[in-house]
């Protein structure tokens, strides 16, 4: 299968990158070998805080995107890397048993001044609920190998890396 590089990505181009179930038993698991906190672990105890039931752990959900990222878009592409994170916000809570899917939104593009060979591509990456809304949104601008001179475009995609 074709890989995208840097040159086929445009802004405003969008992935939806699959979807999933998220069970209770994965939220609990999750929780107790990393954010070990009662909203996240007991659903009696959860209730009685501001979020109202079991919701899972922030880093959970952050997971759960980079997983379907992943599985349907990262593995599939010439990337290379993030430096990090620019935004990262918790917009809603995630409850077991929701279906959420993934989506990827190019903000802007930019070849690296440093290195020929490498471009960077700002995303939006959103977490969302069945109905679309978003519970999480991440802002970061990965590195992807750019396409050596005289290549053929990838991924299916036209010159101007629209699909």
């Amino acid at each position: 299968m074709p890989r995208r590089h840097w040159e086929d990505f445009s802004p405003g181009q969008i992935t939806d990158c699959g979807s999933r179930l998220v069970t209770r038993e994965e939220i609990i698991a999750f929780a107790a070998e990393y954010d070990p906190q009662p909203m996240h672990l007991d659903e009696q105890a959860a209730r009685g805080t501001l979020l109202g039931g079991l919701v899972a752990s922030g880093w959970h959900s952050i997971g759960i995107l980079m997983r379907m990222l992943s599985d349907d878009f990262i593995g599939r592409s010439n990337f290379l890397g993030s430096p990090g994170l620019d935004e990262v916000k918790w917009l809603a809570p995630l409850r077991p048993g929701e279906r959420v899917s993934a989506r990827a939104t190019v903000l802007e593009t930019r070849a690296s001044r440093s290195r020929p060979d490498v471009g960077f591509v700002t995303f939006r990456l959103e977490l969302l609920d069945a109905a679309g809304k978003p519970l999480l949104a991440m802002v970061l601008s990965p590195m992807f190998g750019r396409r050596p001179a005289g290549a053929a475009s990838g991924a299916g995609q036209g010159a101007a890396g629209r699909p």
